[in-house]
């Protein structure tokens, strides 16, 4: 059996899905941590604002977990010390 198919789109496809869950309150998301497995809301986090940016780490174990970074016409999201992220999202 094959893992992968050729019967795919282009990330256009995420559009939609991705403007859904970005405009939520990301606060009450849940994280998991990659380096100590804990989880925890966003709001959990330690937020450091003396870089040139947020930088988040975990409470538990102080692994950096999120970076934030804007400029007037972009923003960086870092998320590379997040294992996981867990969004609620609204019942229809």
């Amino acid at each position: 059996m094959e893992l992968f198919s050729d019967d795919f789109t282009d990330g256009n496809a995420l559009a939609g899905p991705l403007r859904e869950i970005f405009a939520m309150d990301m606060t009450q998301a849940m994280g998991r941590c990659v380096n100590c497995g804990d989880e925890g809301p966003v709001a959990g986090l330690k937020v450091y604002t003396h870089a040139p940016g947020l930088v988040a780490r975990c409470p538990s174990c102080e692994e950096v977990v999120m970076r934030l970074v804007r400029s007037p016409s972009s923003a960086w999201l870092d998320l590379r010390g997040t294992m996981s992220l867990r969004i609620p999202m609204p019942v229809e």
